[in-house]
């Protein structure tokens, strides 16, 4: 019976320690998540957070069921013309916050299925990826806030104001 135990136990010891590696791999933390309202017909609009990684890391892609296509973008000014693109990943260094704002980083809502609009949350899925290139999803609720609210950040931001993609 020795015997048979020592396996089992060496099998549980090997997955209790890849459970504690997986869970400690990204942990990536979220923090003041918002969507900014779209009046009913606009077709995007743009999610904002804070992430906070204690491991090198990169988001490599987010998506939501409210929206047909979420990107990561990158608000650049190039010249005097703001300009606005996908980027593959972003960088998420170890220990330092990571700020997705209007004006620069952000998550962009295209496709929109539905009304997003203030009171309401968004759900988003966020795809984590380690230096491992091991992957980790976090979900996060994003309430919709008002056009015009105040929100702690730069106002700048989406809409017809110059931007090219």
């Amino acid at each position: 019976m020795t015997i048979s135990k020592t396996p089992l136990l060496r099998s549980l010891a090997l997955a209790a320690t890849l459970v504690a590696a997986g869970a400690a791999h990204a942990q990536v933390q979220v923090q003041d998540a918002w969507v900014r309202a779209a009046v009913p017909q606009q077709k995007a609009t743009g999610a904002f957070m804070r992430l906070t990684s204690a491991q090198d890391a990169r988001l490599v892609s987010t998506s939501s069921p409210v929206a047909g296509i979420a990107e990561v973008h990158e608000m650049k000014l190039e010249g005097d013309v703001m300009r606005m693109r996908a980027v593959p990943a972003l960088d998420l260094p170890a220990g330092k916050a990571v700020e997705l704002k209007p004006g620069g980083y952000h998550i962009m809502l295209l496709d929109l299925k539905q009304p997003v609009a203030a009171g309401a949350s968004v759900p988003l899925s966020l795809v984590v990826e380690g230096r491992d290139g091991q992957r980790q999803t976090l979900q996060v609720s994003a309430p919709v806030r008002a056009l015009g609210a105040a929100t702690g950040h730069d106002a700048g931001g989406h809409g017809a104001h110059g931007m090219r993609h």
